[in-house]
């Protein structure tokens, strides 16, 4: 295995963690910190090629990592150190599990999703942010404030429209057809 590889395999397997931890945080809603590294390795199932003492390094640096983005906050309560989920990790975690749902795909229904937005120039970073969004989603760019999908991503738009803080600058559209949709329909591995 070459370096690139094993760097690859090391960012994945942190990020393996992390998710499994934050998971184990909003399902709980708190965490007892020095249970998280054994709960979560149970959830993990066995990490190939992990000690057991990296694994717990890794875990502890994981949850640091969790409260600098502000989606934990840890506590003391009856002398023990807690993590307890905010409501900005609430947000972050229905973010991320609105994304994984979309994934599992079925059949199509011949509808377009169009998502149109007009974030103000003042705002330029949100509506960036916007568009970084639903390119890392699949979405395909019809122009610079519209964007198509195949499938039902309404209720993932209402939590961007909610965490962007963007309410009715964006419109979520179903569309029957759209004029020469052939490219559309082979970004998304549709026949013609």
């Amino acid at each position: 295995m070459g370096i690139v590889e094993k760097e690859a395999k090391r960012k994945r397997v942190k990020g393996y963690i992390q998710n499994a931890i934050f998971a184990t945080v909003a399902t709980a809603g708190i965490l007892l910190v020095a249970m998280a590294a054994p709960n979560t390795l149970q959830l993990l199932g066995k990490v190939p090629g992990m000690r057991r003492s990296r694994f717990n390094a890794q875990a502890r640096t994981a949850l640091g990592r969790l409260a600098q983005k502000g989606w934990i906050v840890f506590e003391r309560r009856d002398g023990k150190h807690l993590a307890r989920i905010t409501e900005t990790g609430k947000r972050a975690f229905a973010f991320e599990a609105q994304k994984t749902g979309l994934y599992p795909r079925r059949r199509w229904d011949k509808r377009w999703r169009i998502v149109m937005f007009d974030v103000p120039e003042r705002r330029r970073a949100v509506r960036d942010k916007l568009r970084m969004t639903m390119k890392s989603f699949g979405f395909v760019r019809l122009q610079d404030s519209a964007w198509v999908y195949p499938y039902d991503c309404e209720d993932l738009i209402a939590l961007l429209k909610a965490e962007l803080k963007i309410g009715f600058s964006a419109l979520y559209l179903v569309v029957e057809h759209i004029e020469n949709d052939k490219y559309l329909r082979e970004e998304f591995g549709f026949k013609s």
